[in-house]
Parts: structure tokens; C-alpha cells; sequence
């Protein structure tokens, strides 16, 4: 059922974006976007390029639904950075504190980051994660993961809820 369930959610993306380009989407910081809309799409660039479209919408889910949750902080940007300040490696999202430049170096998939965070935030595409916090690339094992509910596998990630709380649909367009 989940893998039904995926193959539909993408095809709605792929229908929801099949008439906007991501040309003329800049930059993001010189196109006007919001600091949080910016923070989404480089997270989504680092994180979840190389996925299909369902895999970036559900890794940028994840920040929304960590920004709704008490646990994190309230703002996209300061749910990305978390951990990263103080010490390498000890971040919520590894680009972030990996001591490599930020800047994206791939100009299409930059433009379509920014695109997918857009839709996004403006609540055009809904969370195919069940809510889910946490999740990981398939490369690695984390032990953290063990504590937690495996929800679903999303291209090349597995994607957690908690177990102590019944996972929720967060609505993208209340933040």
C-alpha cells in the first residue's frame, strides 16, 4: 500500500509542477524569498537533489514537521542549523556542519529546490512522511534509528515517526 501511496504522491507532484519552470527562480536571497523559504530549498538542494521529486518534498516535510513540533525550535532556518554551531558534526542535517561551502554549485537543481520549497510552503503538496522527524540515507545505519518507527522508505531514505505519539499531517501553509 505504501508503495501505491508513493507512486501516486508522485505522480500529483509531477502534475502539480508540470506547468511552472523553475527558470527565472533565482538565486532565492536575490529573488526575494524569505530566509526560511532560502534555509527549505538548501536543505533540499543538500539533502535530496539527486532524489525524485517525491524524496525532496518528503526530506523539506521533515523540517515543516519539526518547526510544528515543541521539541525543535519554531523557525525552518533554526530547525536546519540546530547542533551546528558550536562543534563539526554534530547537526541536525550534516551539510550544514560539514565544514564544505553551502553554496550550491548546480544551478538546475538549485532552481528546482527552490521550486519545491515554494509549493511546499505554500501547502500545494502534502506530506507523503506521516508526519514523520527523523530520517537517514540508506548508507548508513544510525543507532538512534532503533527507538524509533520506520514509516516508510522515500528514494534513498528511510523516513521515522515516533513512537510515542501518534504521527500527524502538518499542514505546510499555517508556517
Amino acid at each position: 500500500m505504501r508503495y501505491l501511496t508513493g507512486i501516486l504522491l508522485s505522480l500529483a507532484v509531477v502534475a502539480a509542477t508540470a506547468d511552472v519552470s523553475a527558470k527565472g527562480l533565482g538565486d532565492g536571497k536575490k529573488a526575494g524569498y524569505s530566509r526560511d523559504l532560502h534555509c527549505l530549498a538548501q536543505n533540499i538542494y543538500h539533502e535530496a537533489r539527486g532524489e525524485p521529486m517525491v524524496g525532496k518534498v518528503a526530506v523539506a516535510h521533515v523540517v515543516l514537521n519539526r518547526a510544528a513540533d515543541r521539541r525543535w525550535p519554531r523557525q525552518v532556518c533554526s530547525v536546519i542549523k540546530q547542533g551546528g554551531y558550536k562543534k563539526r558534526h554534530r547537526c541536525q542535517f550534516s551539510w550544514w556542519c560539514d565544514g564544505r561551502s553551502d553554496k550550491p554549485m548546480d544551478s538546475a537543481a538549485w532552481k528546482e529546490s527552490l521550486h519545491v520549497a515554494k509549493l511546499i510552503k505554500s501547502g500545494a503538496v502534502n506530506d507523503p512522511t506521516n508526519g514523520a522527524l527523523w530520517y537517514h540515507a540508506l548508507s548508513v545505519s544510525p543507532s538512534w534509528a532503533k527507538k524509533l518507527d520506520r514509516y516508510a522508505r522515500i528514494g534513498q531514505h528511510i523516513f521515522y515517526t515516533d513512537p510515542k505519539r501518534a504521527p500527524q499531517q502538518v499542514a505546510a501553509a499555517s508556517e
